[in-house]
């Protein structure tokens, strides 16, 4: 099979590359290595793939749809997993047009070239933030999702929108998959666990907000990407208007704080703590109903929080130099 992997640098979009490579999949991947968090971590990730199999690069910007186009007509691709986006809750506050020009740009753009190389399936990234203001819990994707409380889960939203009337209108199979706080090695440094991990390593306090009255659906790395396989392999039908939407997370809310004793425990450092108010944009709980993602595409997750952490500090452990 040929796959078209967008976002292929960042944390997912590696992890999905080398799975598909590993399996004898052609991965043609684009990204733009942007600056969010530090490319030097993204060319790391970039130099893992091609060892793997037949993995070609083009450093793009997914918004510009000619390049996106040049590179990718004549590919023959059987699926695209659309993963790029513009990450970040807090981020989206201060700098809202870094999300309009890749989530509702680059999203456009990527529908376009599904529908103009009739691709038989389009995988996108969706995000638990769309449940926004959401009370009902775990989060079910039949919920309404229309009280978004971040930007960033606004665009998130606009995007199943999108794909749905692209589904509608071209009968172009489409698969939305809504994340749930992805971790694990060579994960995203911005995001609490190896943001914590890293200030706790260099004895700098951690910023804890909600005075720690936060909880999380932790997922590990491992389980997601075995759940973007699955949806991958299973392409919606003319009875779902050719559009689903799948939850992946892990059924488990865990407190913040569990992560933070975790961390200490495997970091054999004792976490000097900050407490804070709640930031806008934020969410004090999030909680995935799987039921669907379960059975529809078998999918299981496996990795439990304490694992998953003991496996990330490991890595970290195991670098000969930061990356962040």
């Amino acid at each position: 099979m040929r796959a078209l992997v967008t976002g292929a640098a960042g944390f997912i979009g590696a992890a999905t590359s080398a799975s598909l490579l590993r399996r004898g999949d052609r991965v043609v991947g684009v990204d733009n290595l942007n600056d969010y968090y530090p490319p030097a971590l993204k060319r790391a990730r970039l130099a893992r793939l091609a060892p793997l199999g037949d993995f070609r690069f083009h450093e793009i910007d997914i918004a510009d749809h000619e390049a996106l186009k040049r590179a990718c007509v004549g590919e023959g691709f059987d699926l695209i997993i659309h993963l790029a986006a513009q990450a970040g809750v807090r981020y989206s506050i201060e700098n809202p047009f870094a999300y309009s020009r890749s989530n509702l740009e680059g999203h456009l753009s990527v529908l376009e070239l599904a529908r103009r190389l009739n691709v038989p399936h389009l995988v996108y990234a969706s995000s638990s933030s769309v449940y926004g203001a959401n009370k009902k819990v775990p989060f079910a994707e039949s919920d309404r999702a229309d009280e978004p409380v971040s930007f960033y889960g606004a665009t998130k939203k606009a995007n199943e929108a999108m794909s749905a009337s692209y589904a509608r209108l071209y009968s172009l199979p489409t698969t939305g998959l809504r994340f749930f706080t992805v971790y694990g090695p060579w994960g995203r440094p911005d995001m609490a666990c190896l943001s914590f991990a890293e200030k706790m390593l260099k004895g700098e306090p951690i910023e804890i907000f909600n005075e720690g009255r936060m909880a999380r659906d932790f997922t590990f790395i491992d389980d997601v990407v075995d759940g973007v396989l699955a949806a991958g392999a299973s392409p919606p039908g003319e009875a779902d208007a050719f559009h689903r939407l799948f939850n992946l997370g892990n059924d488990r809310p865990e407190p913040l704080m569990t992560l933070v004793s975790l961390l200490e425990k495997e970091l054999g450092v004792e976490a000097r703590k900050t407490l804070k108010g709640m930031q806008k944009g934020d969410v004090e709980r999030t909680w995935a109903d799987i039921s669907k993602a379960r059975a529809i595409l078998g999918y299981n997750p496996k990795v439990t929080l304490a694992e998953g952490i003991a496996r990330t500090v490991a890595w970290r452990r195991g670098l000969h130099a930061p990356l962040y």
